[in-house]
């Protein structure tokens, strides 16, 4: 009798989609926000057609929002026309959709017919999902039924002002916070209660007044556990328990087109920040009560602040405009790049780059810092007919499956080894 009722509370659980694993991808960029997934026994090369499809989708609607996975459940931000984003649920076995939730209307629809649809992925926490729509409202919903639980507007409760290309951040849940940066000089970072949605705290900074694009990483700095994030001027460190700045740093700022969309990258008391025009690492360090952030180096290349990066081992991957680029961690100095697929974002996982670019193929590079070591490359079925708009969503690994979202198409391949 114990067994058969272990038995369906198990079958129960999965029936909700609440059964979380090691190999989830719960938030943007992964487990630790740094594009790294812990997984192993993947495929080290692909055939020509690339690894097996297991299923597609091709009416998510549309959006650069990178999808999670917890659990076999997929979430993911859509929009369908100019009024309404939505957040949807969508079964990681065959795809099919278990709920959509709407958010609210899309943000700055001017600029929707270039770039269309949806950009902030959402984050789930347990049995609650958290996400910030193009026009600023926050929700929190229930992963089992879509059902709100609360909501919150950056525009309307805290006097925040969107970027030209509307909200993109994805909210950081942080122990019994969620931290959101709506654009205000008096709340340029606010702390909300994950639960009920009140607010804890709010940063007051000055000149920060529009969002950024960028998401906030929670990391310990000489001993002090702060949110550091690249907001509309710089990037900055808030101490985590009070909203209090920290310290500011400034050379990786945008000179040309002050787009900001780069989730910073932390080691030790090293930050690398980017943008389209710059990248660079800043030395934290914290003497007689107050934080510094000096400049260890700054390269102004074409650096692009999309498609993102990632750290493995001491070396830095990831795109610029044109190419694939490795790097020292430490230094700056490029060790190697390679043309690869252009533009695109990166995640890595066993020592892999997975990358998803701007045109909408697929690679899969060696991480190595000895030279460019491609291992397959290939362009999904039934892609969309984007337009001017780009491949931007990042591809995502988990339970041994990749995922690519490319405006209203949605793809799982199976990249483990048999």
């Amino acid at each position: 009798m114990k067994i058969r009722n272990l038995a369906l509370v198990a079958l129960a659980l999965t029936a909700v989609g609440t059964v979380a694993r090691a190999d989830d991808w719960a938030q943007w960029r992964g487990p630790k926000r740094d594009g790294i997934s812990q997984e192993k026994g993947l495929l080290k090369a692909w055939p020509a057609s690339g690894p097996k499809l297991v299923w597609q989708v091709k009416d998510i609607g549309s959006g650069y929002s990178t999808p999670v996975v917890v659990g076999n459940r997929l979430y993911v931000l859509s929009n369908e026309g100019l009024e309404n984003e939505f957040v949807r649920a969508y079964s990681t076995t065959n795809g099919k959709l278990l709920w959509s939730t709407r958010l609210g209307a899309v943000g700055n629809p001017k600029q929707q017919p270039n770039y269309p649809g949806a950009r902030s992925t959402p984050t789930v926490d347990g049995k609650l999902l958290y996400a910030l729509s193009s026009d600023g409202d926050l929700a929190c919903v229930d992963t089992a039924t879509g059902k709100q639980v609360w909501k919150k507007s950056l525009r309307t409760d805290f006097g925040g002002t969107a970027g030209v290309w509307a909200y993109a951040e994805s909210p950081l849940v942080d122990g019994n916070k969620v931290i959101v940066c709506p654009g205000s000089e008096t709340a340029a970072m606010v702390a909300l209660d994950k639960k009920t949605g009140a607010t804890l705290w709010k940063s007051a900074i000055p000149g920060e007044k529009v969002a950024s694009y960028a998401s906030a990483i929670a990391v310990e700095l000489d001993g002090v556990r702060q949110y550091v994030q690249h907001l509309s001027k710089s990037l900055v460190g808030v101490e985590a328990a009070s909203g209090k700045l920290l310290w500011r740093f400034d050379k990786t700022f945008d000179t040309q087109f002050q787009m900001h969309a780069f989730t910073p990258i932390a080691a030790g008391n090293m930050v690398y920040s980017a943008a389209a025009t710059a990248g660079g690492v800043a030395k934290i360090a914290a003497a007689a009560g107050s934080f510094t952030a000096d400049p260890v180096y700054v390269e102004r290349k074409g650096y692009n602040g999309l498609g993102g990066a990632v750290k493995v081992g001491n070396y830095l991957y990831g795109t610029n405009r044109a190419t694939l680029f490795c790097s020292d961690f430490a230094t700056g100095k490029v060790l190697w790049d390679e043309r690869s697929v252009g533009s695109a974002a990166v995640c890595s996982a066993d020592g892999l780059l997975f990358l998803h670019g701007d045109n909408g193929e697929v690679a899969l590079v060696e991480a190595t810092p000895t030279g460019y070591k491609e291992k397959g490359r290939f362009s999904p079925p039934n892609q969309p007919d984007r337009g001017q708009a780009k491949a931007w969503a990042y591809p995502i690994i988990a339970g041994g499956k990749l995922y690519i979202r490319d405006m209203g198409c949605l793809w799982c391949y199976d990249i483990k080894t048999p």
